[in-house]
């Protein structure tokens, strides 16, 4: 049977249509980059001030870039069992993989006791989805949305004369951002433990938990250290120190914490980090994190672990907090830069671990 002869117009729509998928897709990546909006807040402008900031890049992550691997498990309480479907709540020994770090861009940097620490985990439940989150030890975070990210980052680019961030601009970005004046407040006069053993760490941003009937519960999450706390001592004579002791804490005894959950109020804000959450709120334990085992991440199972907010399972879900969207695409930038670079040794060597080992056998 002979076929009629494709008319124009309809010759028309089939090059539109074979072509619509790779022209949407390249837009969306010219969208992503801000071709069409040069003031938005694009990884690559993140990346940037982060580089101007002083971050080392060459294979380190761009922030956070001086940490250590560990591991061990996790046991559910149950008593959150209520409010999320997800498995981590009900299981017990559940594997963890996880890393302390220091907030800084530089893998060499000596230890501060005042430098903010992160833990970060990914949650693996043999049959469910993994959980993945990152914390760090100031109690709020004094950033409230994309826009705050980036001034701070470019309030802390570096000084070709002094090597350091200028005074001036860091000041200037204070008074420009009065809205984070009380989270700023509450971070700079927060208790400083005396090494990652002992640190509370805090989620920041606020989750969703989703209960198997579909009632959802905002919360912020904390790990509380069942170890005794002691104050921070301020030492800087060991470039290394809070590491060291942390390697040495580990291979003494499995270090414990406690996964607390905060209930939201009614009138605790959701969708803004830098918002203080009233000190009565309700509370629930959700279970015990154990870590037993340190490695260094030349080689170590955290090292190709992106710490991504939003890899979360069924049971929760993100808020309306713009800030997980800007480190969940800052996070997947770094990862895919520094996936391409060629890495040095870490400052915390399997050499300085296999001592402690050797030390404990």
């Amino acid at each position: 049977m002979l076929q009629k002869p494709t008319r124009p117009a309809m010759l028309a729509l089939r090059w539109l249509g074979v072509g619509a998928g790779p022209t949407a897709l390249a837009l969306a990546f010219l969208w992503a980059g801000g071709c069409f909006s040069p003031a938005r807040v694009t990884q690559n402008r993140l990346m940037g001030e982060l580089h101007n900031a002083g971050s080392y890049g060459h294979g380190f992550r761009r922030a956070h870039a001086k940490g250590v691997c560990v591991s061990g498990w996790f046991d559910a309480s149950g008593d959150a069992a209520h409010l999320s479907q997800a498995a981590v709540f009900h299981e017990q020994h559940v594997p963890v993989i996880g890393r302390f770090a220091l907030a800084v861009g530089q893998p060499y940097m000596p230890d501060s006791g005042t430098t903010v620490r992160s833990m970060a985990l990914r949650f693996m439940p043999p049959d469910a989805q993994e959980w993945r989150t990152g914390m760090n030890d100031p109690p709020v975070l004094p950033l409230r949305d994309a826009r705050d990210v980036s001034d701070f980052f470019a309030s802390q680019q570096i000084d070709p004369a002094t090597g350091k961030p200028s005074p001036a601009r860091t000041k200037a970005f204070g008074l420009t951002h009065p809205w984070l004046k009380s989270a700023a407040e509450k971070n700079a006069h927060r208790f400083i433990s005396s090494g990652f053993a002992d640190d509370t760490f805090h989620s920041l941003d606020s989750f969703v938990l989703v209960a198997a009937d579909g009632t959802k519960t905002a919360v912020r999450w904390t790990m509380i250290p069942m170890q005794p706390v002691k104050p921070g001592d301020g030492k800087t004579g060991d470039h290394d120190y809070l590491f060291r002791t942390l390697i040495g804490d580990i291979h003494e005894r499995p270090l414990q914490w406690h996964l607390v959950m905060t209930l939201a109020d009614a009138h605790d804000v959701i969708n803004d980090p830098s918002q203080i959450w009233a000190l009565n709120d309700q509370t629930i334990d959700a279970g015990t994190l154990t870590l037993n085992s340190i490695e260094s991440e030349d080689g170590g199972p955290c090292t190709g672990i992106t710490f991504d907010p939003l890899v979360l399972p069924p049971g929760i879900q993100p808020s309306d907090d713009p800030i997980l969207q800007v480190r969940s695409a800052a996070y997947m930038r770094s990862f895919s830069l520094r996936s391409g670079e060629k890495r040095s040794p870490s400052a915390v060597t399997p050499n300085l671990i296999q001592t402690y080992e050797s030390k404990k056998s």
